[in-house]
């Protein structure tokens, strides 16, 4: 057995926390550390459990990572439930279910060489402080391989069936969509769950390579690819998700995709919620729409977008999952639609914190972030219109978000940038400011957030999960909206250069 210091090991190897779980090139991620990562979890979330939850995207990395991970549980006595290759929230919900915790090995949408590991409480996702005391712990492993069992069926047939309970039988019977499935571990399952609903679909785009599709930053040629076949299928949608189907990507009937911030706003809509959660980044047509009662923004990343959900209905009776059938019962008390609770991210991520029943099909709590009931939600409200996604937009408020990053930026860069442009005014007129637009209101929650007069918005953070800086600018029309950000990131990336 060997004695590993987590933060010791994290500050040799890179692998660290971002903001969903812990990523890091996948050179970096050896079984070693994998192992010692799965063993600190347990110690600190649950020392005395006898089964765990494993499951996996498709990155080719993902199963010996998964194997290193099972070895640390097996050494220990402790029974793998492995579900093999399935959605992140299809875990989440097999581990609520089952009252056990979880890991999922995923990389999300980050860059094939880099992979990574979430970990799940009984009662949903590890907070940041669970966090800190991961990285505080010392464990001990053994350089054992591990075996992955076979592959458990239930949470991916658990999954399918909680969409299926909850919208109506048929109900997108006569729609046309295309499922845009790349490598997307959740392609099959959306497909199963679609057709089950009674939609005709067509499968796009399927590759055995790994494709790192971010649903905030859309490559252009996705961005042309579905105009085409939208064009060339006439289909009511597409639906895509990102890597480990936690975060939806979804067009109209044109072939255009929606922000992902745009399809929360629809989907609480639908819902009938009125108390809702969502990071500093989102669009501000959430609170301008008038169809919630609440609207709390926190820091970027699901934990704290759980956390902001915790704050939101600590009034209430224990609204979100607590482990143990005592509080299962309380849940099955908690009808209220008033008062119910979710969360969204600006990359479409939806999470449900409390139960909601709509036309007598109640759907249970899920708090993190899943992709599968977005696209669906979205199909169902166009159907309830005019059958065209597009049709939900005509009366939101005129506010547009367009993003995009730039990659190979670190960290500390960014961290620099951000800190310059905070202290010097001038600087930040230079490089932030367009057309003579004064500075109205700095927001810091997460990064630098500038408000101006004209009404436009400019957001630059560095991402959670990579070596980017990412920049998220509003307007009153998306051609604005997606001039800002380039400006501002040519400006930048100048500067940049200039330094070198």
């Amino acid at each position: 057995m060997k004695t590993v210091k987590i933060s010791e090991m994290m500050d040799s190897s890179g692998v660290a926390f971002g903001t969903s779980g812990a990523r890091g090139l996948v050179s970096a991620m050896t079984d070693e550390v994998c192992a010692a990562y799965a063993a600190a979890f347990l110690s600190v979330i649950s020392p005395s459990v006898t089964r765990v939850a494993l499951g996996i995207d498709l990155r080719p990395s993902s199963p010996r990572i998964a194997a290193a991970c099972a070895s640390a549980l097996q050494s220990r006595g402790i029974t793998v439930d492995y579900c093999g290759a399935l959605p992140t929230p299809a875990l989440a919900l097999y581990a609520q279910n089952e009252c056990i915790p979880a890991i999922m090995v995923t990389g999300s949408h980050i860059p094939f060489d880099r992979n990574g590991i979430k970990f799940y409480r009984p009662d949903g996702e590890i907070t940041k402080a669970d966090e800190l005391a991961i990285r505080d712990a010392i464990v001990q492993i053994n350089s054992n391989a591990g075996v992955l069992p076979d592959v458990h069926p239930a949470a991916v047939q658990q999954f399918v069936q909680r969409y299926l309970d909850f919208f109506p039988e048929q109900h997108f019977k006569g729609m046309r969509l295309g499922v845009y499935e790349h490598s997307s571990v959740a392609r099959d399952v959306l497909r199963q769950i679609l057709e089950g609903l009674g939609a005709e679909v067509t499968s796009l785009g399927r590759t055995g390579e790994f494709v790192p599709i971010d649903t905030e930053a859309v490559a252009e040629v996705d961005i042309q690819r579905a105009k085409d076949w939208a064009a060339q299928h006439h289909f009511d949608a597409i639906i895509s998700t990102d890597g480990d189907g936690d975060r939806p990507l979804i067009s109209d009937e044109t072939g255009s995709w929606l922000r992902g911030d745009i399809v929360g706003l629809i989907t609480a809509r639908y819902l009938g919620a009125k108390q809702v959660v969502v990071p500093v980044s989102c669009n501000t047509a959430i609170e301008l729409c008038g169809a919630f009662e609440t609207v709390l923004r926190t820091r970027i990343g699901s934990p704290y977008v759980i956390a902001g959900m915790q704050q939101v209905s600590s009034p209430l009776l224990n609204p979100l999952p607590l482990a143990g059938e005592e509080a299962n019962e309380s849940l099955r008390e908690f009808h209220d639609n008033d008062d119910a609770v979710v969360g969204f991210e600006a990359n479409g991520g939806f999470l449900v914190g409390t139960p909601f029943t709509r036309d007598g099909r109640k759907l249970e709590p899920l708090p993190t972030r899943d992709a599968v009931l977005p696209a669906l939600a979205v199909l169902a409200a166009a159907r309830e219109l005019d059958g065209k996604v597009s049709t939900l937009m005509h009366d939101l408020p005129a506010r547009y978000t367009a993003s995009d990053r730039l990659q190979n930026f670190p960290v500390a860069s960014s961290r620099n940038l951000i800190l310059e442009l905070t202290n010097d005014p001038q600087a930040l007129q230079r490089y932030l400011a367009v057309d003579g637009a004064k500075q109205v209101d700095c927001n810091t929650t997460d990064g630098l957030r500038i408000s101006f007069d004209n009404g436009e918005i400019v957001h630059l953070r560095p991402s959670g999960n990579a070596p980017e800086l990412r920049c998220y600018c509003e307007a009153a029309n998306e051609v604005r909206a997606t001039q800002l950000v380039h400006t501002v990131l040519a400006r930048i990336r100048d500067r940049s250069d200039g330094q070198e």
